[in-house]
């Protein structure tokens, strides 16, 4: 079995190979390893991609807005880089949607590691998969075990606020039995406390 390290370095450069820049490949790297990591055909997929890539053309875009439409299909791997280095802009607009993607697993990798650095969970749905992306820690999908399309027509991003999965009440309940392990203040615990010295130097 390949190591993750393996995975990452074979990626980087054969994706300089192909003709992207090694900071660019070092991305896809990571985001390889990532999918891998998680349990998902990354490395199917690139090669796939990079195949087709030898024949096809696919589109570049720089500046992500609410709605994105190419002709030819995206690169997800530009739109990847892109996504991550505006994400601080674009997790504003709550939803963003794609239109014509190639091999739409591999920019989930980039989406993967966006929720991270953004610190929102993010919520993916294309094709008749849904997705959490959960700051980059796990991804929840009913897609698992079942190969992703080559293209999707149609991607829908959004960003989730983070709110706490309990209430208010169970929170109060849990820190009750919390508060049972506290030790009550002692006066030898307050002499013996930073700054409860007998002698005073000022």
């Amino acid at each position: 079995m390949k190591s993750l390290s393996e995975i990452e370095t074979a990626v980087k450069r054969a994706s300089r190979a192909v003709g992207f820049s090694w900071g660019v490949s070092e991305e896809v790297g990571k985001s390889i390893r990532l999918l891998e990591l998680f349990g998902l055909a990354g490395i199917q997929n690139l090669n796939q991609y990079y195949k087709e890539r030898e024949i096809k053309k696919f589109e570049n875009l720089n500046s992500i807005s609410k709605t994105n439409f190419a002709k030819k299909a995206f690169c997800p791997i530009t739109l990847g880089v892109s996504f991550l280095d505006q994400i601080k802009i674009i997790e504003n607009f709550e939803t963003i949607h794609f239109k014509n993607i190639a091999y739409p697993v591999i920019f989930l990798s980039f989406l993967s590691r966006a929720s991270e650095i953004g610190g929102k969970k993010i919520y993916v749905k294309f094709d008749q998969y849904e997705i959490l992306l959960n700051l980059n820690v796990n991804i929840f999908s009913n897609g698992f075990n079942k190969d992703f399309s080559k293209h999707s027509n149609n991607i829908e991003v959004k960003f989730l606020d983070n709110h706490d999965n309990f209430t208010d009440t169970e929170w109060n309940s849990l820190y009750k039995l919390a508060e049972k392990t506290f030790v009550e203040e002692s006066d030898s615990l307050k002499q013996s406390g930073a700054g409860a010295g007998l002698t005073d130097n000022d």
